[in-house]
């Protein structure tokens, strides 16, 4: 069976392309059904309300996936934030009369291997200190099993840090293609390694089992048990017993197995491997910073990623693609081609498949889903939520956890599912299109992106500029740093009396009422909100700081590398410019990359008093070096240590970094702050405020229940972003002959539709197509024609079908467009014979 990295897309495309069609609306989903709640829609009363088109959301824990579709039948819940990967489960959905469902395809499922070592603190050895143990972990499991055994097709096999089904994957599918081949099935060769490896150790196998220091070597198996990671899990165990290992499998749902494998410390060796689990929140048109993300510190704060220990010459090349320190594109794929193949040899994590995730609905349910993120992933859900036909109402919402970590804004919990349900809560300054990823302006007039001459970015939207300088000079009063035992900022003047210049300059204009707008409990929105934020980012990277973080470090000095100032230009209109070394191959990406965040103020002060009391800490390694409890704003024991703090900054009017702040306060906005967050405290029994179209009501951490409720002080109308709720992804027919000779011309014509209509040809980006022999071998690559409405032409010239030899040979297409970020992929097998002149020089 071909295993090349284009047949796995298409076989994710063939599935996606069977879904879309039966997930297409029927004239009874069209219509919806009647509730019991809200009131009849018209299109007044949509241009009249404001901010959620619903009134009130309750979000419940519900981790039995195979409920879901008995629940919505009924009409107990109306939406589930949870990608379902289980056919069965699928089918139940597609006959059900009242559930539908959106797709997604930005999750993925991997191994990761905890590093630490070669001991851990108890003694013990650690295989998977090793790096070529791991790496021969990929030759072990066998991908193809895994997508089509456990998750019945609903997935495609994965190897490298690339979703397969983002762009950057189909750019470098070459390079792909190759490692792809080199790491495929090869469970013999795989134990080769291993037993090499381990004897290295000074480990001996004996009666089956592997021994060290005269003890069975016993690997512990941390496995997820909500969905099919329990499957992959069992499957991972067996395979290590196999070849010789003691195997303890330790069943854990979501927040057990974080304590564990992202809150404890490798070291103390309480878990060797975790079946992990990431969702891509939205479509990533650039993955240079995976390899930072994932395979060095400085992807996350947690300990586990501080155990991270790459090769120089992998670290140095993962820094400069996160860093997007290239001059040309061709620089970029290179750095990207050598960033995969180290990768793979360092392997602290292996990745199994990416799935094709379905997600629940009511049929009378319209909302906003992400190509890549799903429901939990897109930043518009709470913006265009809504029951088909009427306006208001209620809706029961299901995850598979809730409450999973703690929230705060600073370091606070990563789990998709909380941070799906904080999405509603905070308003975005710029808003990522959930079929493109290029970012969409929200609370933003305008904006201009200068860049030096020579670097390649373009732009796709017309709300920004884009120019092209020779040099961009930064302003001497841009602040590059902060001073943090004189609590000041430090500008680039003082820092650089000669001058300094940047690759990139933003110029953010907000709308004319920005800084109008009002937090969840009321109080008016100030520059402070944007300034603090900025100053906890330098602030917690200080050593001489009484809120350092050393697991804050790695992130910031990525960040420090690249950043060249920030400067408040105009407070009215407000205009703000921030410089930077670092690029995106997308002038949207660039903005949404700098784009300051806006945080209320007098809410993060009272965790800024009781991290400096050393009380709580708003990272997970900061609470566990201080053994106290990780912040959360939302419940737990964090709620009484911030009342106490809440009454001491109340009675003090207190400001942090006081100097730095005053000038961008309201005459008495402390009192005036701290007054409203009291009332909301007292009213909603937490201290979780936001500003987005949804303000968190009240929460039951016992019951993992939250209560939204819709925001009526919300400036925008409810329609703003309705008319994103359907992705135009290209399907596809490709046709040609099935049986050529040596030597022949083939024509093969390629059929671009959407719901029957021609695609458009200025919306197709590209059509790219690869040739490959009967040996895998790429054989020859180019661009289609277009011929004709929806119709494009491939042609192969005598010589290139000569090249193929004899045998089965496949064209394979990759369809880009410029309506969705999704690539779509088709492919056509034809066979090659001798032509006569060959054929006369044969036995007969």
């Amino acid at each position: 069976m071909r295993r090349g990295i284009w047949v796995g897309l298409i076989g994710l495309a063939v599935v996606a392309v069977l879904l879309v069609a039966a997930m297409r609306p029927s004239p009874d989903d069209a219509a919806g059904r009647a509730g019991d709640t809200g009131v009849p829609a018209d299109e007044t009363m949509l241009a009249e309300r404001r901010g959620a088109l619903v009134d009130q959301i309750v979000v419940t824990q519900e981790t039995d996936a195979g409920k879901i579709t008995g629940l919505i039948q009924t009409g107990s819940h109306q939406v589930f934030a949870q990608g379902i990967t289980s056919s069965t489960v699928f089918r139940q959905l597609r006959a059900a009369p009242r559930a539908a469902h959106d797709l997604s395809y930005g999750s993925s499922v991997e191994l990761s291997f905890n590093p630490a070592g070669p001991r851990f603190s108890n003694g013990e050895i650690n295989p998977f200190h090793v790096p070529a143990i791991r790496e021969a972990f990929n030759k072990l499991v066998d991908r193809r099993h895994i997508a089509e055994e456990i998750y019945g097709g609903l997935a495609v096999p994965r190897f490298l840090a690339l979703n397969t089904a983002f762009p950057d994957y189909a750019r470098l599918a070459d390079v792909a293609r190759e490692l792809e081949l080199r790491y495929q099935h090869d469970p013999e060769g795989a134990e080769r390694i291993i037993s090499r490896e381990m004897e290295r150790l000074g480990a001996r196998r004996e009666r089956g089992r592997w021994t060290h220091d005269g003890r069975v070597l016993r690997v512990v198996l941390l496995i997820r048990t909500e969905d099919e990671r329990r499957q992959v899990g069992d499957y991972v165990g067996n395979l290590l017993e196999d070849i010789g290992f003691q195997v303890e499998r330790r069943y854990r749902t979501a927040e057990e197995a974080s304590r564990i494998w992202i809150a404890s410390d490798p070291a103390a060796g309480q878990w060797h491997i975790y079946t992990g689990g990431w969702v891509s929140t939205r479509i990533e048109r650039d993955l240079a910073a995976n390899f930072s993300a994932f395979y060095t510190p400085r992807g996350r704060p947690e300990p586990l990623w501080q155990a991270y220990t790459p090769t120089e010459e992998f670290d140095d090349i993962a820094d400069r693609l996160q860093r997007r320190d290239y001059q040309s594109w061709d620089e970029r794929q290179q750095m990207m081609a050598d960033a995969l193949r180290l990768s793979m040899e360092d392997s602290v994590r292996i990745w199994l498949v990416d799935q094709l995730n379905i997600w629940p609905r009511s049929t009378d349910v319209q909302l906003a889903v992400d190509l890549a993120g799903g429901m939990s992933g897109s930043a518009l859900w709470p913006y265009t939520i809504r029951y088909r036909d009427r306006v208001g109402g209620s809706m029961l919402f299901g995850a598979p956890s809730v409450l999973t970590e703690p929230w705060n804004p600073v370091a606070g919990s990563n789990w998709i599912f909380d941070n799906m349900i904080t999405n509603a809560l905070q308003d975005r300054t710029v808003m990522p299109d959930p079929f493109t990823g290029l970012h969409l302006p929200q609370r933003l007039s305008g904006a201009l992106v200068s860049v030096q001459e020579d670097i390649p970015v373009s732009r796709s939207r017309s709300w920004l500029d884009l120019e092209m300088l020779r040099e961009i000079e930064v302003s001497d009063s841009a602040w590059i740093d902060w001073d943090a035992e004189e609590q000041r900022f430090i500008t680039v003047g003082e820092r650089h009396p000669d001058g300094l210049t940047a690759r990139t300059r933003i110029r953010l204009e907000y709308e004319d009422d920005y800084l109008e707008r009002r937090w969840h409990d009321g109080s008016r929105v100030s520059l402070a909100d944007i300034v603090l934020p900025w100053i906890l980012n330098f602030d917690r990277a200080k050593e001489e700081s009484r809120l350092f973080d050393v697991a804050h470090v790695p992130t910031f000095e990525v960040f420090q590398r690249h950043f060249k100032g920030w400067e408040i230009v105009s407070r009215d209109p407000l205009i703000i410019d921030i410089y930077s070394d670092q690029i995106y191959p997308d002038a949207e990406t660039i903005i949404a990359a700098r784009v300051p965040a806006a945080l209320p103020w007098h809410t993060l002060a009272l965790g800024i008093l009781a991290e400096r009391g050393e009380e709580l800490a708003f990272s997970s390694n900061k609470a566990d070096r201080l053994r106290v409890d990780w912040m959360s704003f939302a419940a737990g024991p964090s709620i009484p240590i911030l009342d106490r703090r809440l009454q001491t900054a109340r009675n003090d009017a207190y400001i942090p970094y006081a100097d730095a702040l005053q000038p961008f306060l309201r005459d008495n906005e402390p009192e005036v702050r701290y007054a409203a967050l009291a009332d909301w405290r007292e009213q909603r029994g937490h201290f979780y405020v936001g500003d987005g179209p949804l303000y968190l009501h009240a929460v039951y951490p016992v019951e993992r229940t939250v209560v939204l409720r819709r925001f009526e002080d919300f400036p925008d109308p409810s329609t703003k972003w309705l008319d994103l709720t359907q992705p135009e992804i290209p399907e596809l027919e490709l046709a040609g002959p099935l049986l050529l000779r040596a030597g022949q011309e083939a024509e093969f014509t390629l059929g671009i539709t959407f719901l029957g209509e021609p695609y458009p040809e200025e919306d197709v980006a590209g059509v790219q197509y690869l040739l490959f022999d009967g040996e895998n071998i790429p054989a020859a690559r180019g661009e289609a024609e277009a011929t004709g409405p929806g119709t494009w032409t491939i042609r192969l010239s005598s010589d290139q079908v000569s090249g193929l030899g004899s045998g089965a040979n496949s064209l394979e297409v990759a369809v880009t467009s410029h309506r969705v970020a999704l690539p779509a992929f088709v492919s056509h097998v034809f066979a090659t014979i001798p032509g006569p002149a060959e054929q006369a020089g044969l036995e007969p």
